[in-house]
């Protein structure tokens, strides 16, 4: 399952390059159009990220993703700035299909089982992002002492399986998807669904994931500049 990114910030989709805010690129001044652009190519799922709540702690582009949700079909999982039950429950009751939880597995590991309890584990999404194999957080900002690999075991033992990874030095720059991690842990974690994020450039990448065993990736930047097609994903999919 290939899925389309559509980063916010500031209500405005945008890329960063490796998670520097001072590296920002606008891709699209109209979300939604570009979120009913990607409905109209067949696609079904779209990756939302609230950049500005992953700095922040709590929802800062809610217009955005209200009308993003209110006009178009899309199956919309969204991560950024997600702390709390509340917080999950509030964006699944307006129509979220899977919420992605990322710093806050971290440093608060018990809502994570909380959530899986309470929501079930097919609404629930764990972000692990890092570089050199330790995870990353608060918007990428802090460098963890804890392994991806680590992270990703405490969270199988909470109910969650399915896993957004990303290499935050491959994010961005279209040099190609770590695919050593990616392989790496989806082959230690068998029962997880290994999400592959960051550095895909174009279809033959994403066949080489395919090939491995990586048979889902977030897609971004990829397609913002001409990389890879709405067609071509759609066809590949």
């Amino acid at each position: 399952m290939w899925i389309p990114a559509i980063d916010l910030s500031q209500g405005q989709s945008v890329r960063l390059y490796q998670g520097d805010f001072e590296q920002k690129t606008i891709i699209n001044s109209n979300p939604l159009a570009q979120a009913q652009q990607i409905e109209a190519a067949g696609m079904q799922w779209l990756h939302l990220v609230d950049l500005d709540g992953a700095k922040a702690g709590n929802p800062q582009n809610l217009s955005a993703i209200q009308a993003i949700l209110k006009n178009t079909n899309l199956k919309v999982e969204l991560g950024g700035g997600i702390r709390s039950l509340d917080q999950i429950e509030t964006y699944l009751k307006l129509g979220i299909t899977r919420v992605i939880i990322g710093s806050a597995a971290i440093n608060n590991p018990s809502i994570v089982k909380q959530a899986v309890d309470q929501f079930g584990a097919e609404k629930i999404v764990v972000g692990v992002d890092g570089r050199n194999k330790m995870v990353a957080t608060e918007g990428w900002l802090e460098t963890s002492s804890t392994s991806m690999a680590d992270v990703i075991a405490k969270m199988i033992g909470f109910g969650a399986d399915t896993f957004i990874v990303t290499d935050i030095d491959k994010d961005g720059t279209m040099q190609g998807p770590n695919t050593e991690l990616l392989v790496e842990l989806q082959s230690q974690f068998r029962q997880a669904n290994i999400i592959a994020s960051g550095g895909i450039r174009d279809i033959d990448d994403l066949q080489n994931l395919k090939d491995a065993g990586i048979d889902s990736a977030v897609i971004g930047k990829a397609l913002s500049n001409g990389g890879i097609t709405l067609e071509q994903l759609k066809a590949v999919d």
